[in-house]
């Protein structure tokens, strides 16, 4: 099983309203497996953002950082309290560690796809599209292009899945080609949330974009005419209204 890293954390927060200096605790379990031996325990004492205090099962007793925090090390250490904190990473971790785990790795979610053309590098072929597939999980996903109904194995070029950084991932498939008449270009996509293969069809047609953009400057331009036509027949009219008068 691929290796993986989570961690959840408790927060006790004090506040001292007198002189509005803050005092925090953070207990936290970070872990790569769900075996007790890849598990860190660790708890934290902040005072005014500064950490002063730390316990951590790897060290296996309390560690200050500050002259309280050396003091309290001492007093913790030579008391109950680092027996029962060296107890917690079996007690508190262990169990979450496991719920956690079972509910992130049977989770999939399925992925959304877009297909679109780019402009391809000087002297490749003349079209080259771009299928781009977003928020995804778990990470293993198929990418791959048909024509026709036949899969294109030559001038496709995929990036590695990328991580967005909360949970989700993306990747990109690309592919140069000559657009052939009447030919059909599929981005076709496995993934685990999906009962069948994802299959999005290209549409050469112009895209929506475009059409706004054309749609809004036609429109611009009859309004124009239309304003300009107004303007001449006004201006013609006010000159046959006009009286000459001779000038002696």
């Amino acid at each position: 099983m691929a290796s993986f890293f989570l961690s959840f954390s408790l927060f006790f927060i004090t506040v001292c309203a007198e002189d509005g200096f803050l005092h925090y605790m953070v207990t936290s379990c970070e872990f790569n497996s769900t075996e007790l031996n890849g598990i860190e325990y660790t708890l934290s004492y902040y005072y005014n953002k500064l950490e002063i205090l730390t316990f951590r099962s790897s060290v296996g007793k309390y560690v200050g950082y500050t002259a309280i925090g050396e003091f309290n090390a001492e007093r913790f250490n030579n008391g109950p309290e680092v027996i029962q904190r060296r107890a917690r990473k079996e007690t508190y971790c262990l169990g979450n560690v496991g719920s956690f785990t079972e509910r992130a790795l049977t989770k999939s979610v399925e992925p959304s796809v877009r297909l679109h053309s780019v402009a391809p590098p000087a002297g490749k072929h003349p079209t080259m599209l771009v299928c781009s597939v977003y928020s995804f999980y778990p990470k293993l996903i198929r990418v791959s292009w048909q024509r026709d109904g036949q899969e294109v194995t030559h001038d496709v070029t995929s990036t590695d899945e990328l991580a967005d950084g909360d949970w989700f991932y993306q990747i990109h498939s690309h592919l140069e080609y000559t657009p052939r008449s009447g030919e059909k270009i599929s981005c076709v996509v496995e993934h685990a949330s999906l009962s069948k293969p994802k299959i999005t069809d290209w549409d050469p047609s112009m895209p929506e974009s475009e059409r706004n953009k054309i749609a809004i400057g036609t429109s611009g331009l009859i309004l124009g005419l239309t304003l300009s036509l107004a303007g001449f027949i006004y201006y013609k009219r006010k000159a046959r209204g006009r009286i000459l008068v001779p000038s002696n």
